[in-house]
């Protein structure tokens, strides 16, 4: 073996666990930020409440993997009179053992609500 390919072959595995690492905590991310996104559509509708966007946010990450995409998601909902606001934080799944890095999204909406002329 050249000296050559006993420095160049663990710099190309280093730079494509790297490549998947990225893509892994950037699809996680992607669902969080959606899965908060429709969380706080559901908890700020006229009629909505927290449950309704944890519900929402919860389903979500179902329907795009569950654990398999974001594992360990916790979703936390306030509302108040004027804003509803949807936090989604869990893990990113790794190809680098010992190591999970943290995902967590916010999003927050105006609440609907019927206002005078």
């Amino acid at each position: 073996m050249s000296i050559e390919l006993l420095i160049l072959l663990p710099a190309l595995f280093a730079v494509m666990f790297l490549g998947m690492q990225a893509a892994l905590f950037y699809h996680a991310r992607s669902v969080a930020i959606a899965a908060a996104q429709e969380g706080a559509r559901a908890a700020g509708g006229e009629h909505g409440q927290e449950v309704d966007g944890i519900q929402a946010a919860q389903g979500f990450i179902e329907d795009a993997g569950g654990d398999d995409v974001l594992p360990g998601a916790a979703v936390t909902t306030t509302r108040s009179a004027t804003t509803a606001t949807v936090v989604v934080q869990g893990h990113s799944l790794s190809v680098i053992p010992g190591w999970s890095p943290t995902v967590r999204q916010t999003a927050s909406v105006p609440v609907e609500r019927l206002t005078a002329p």
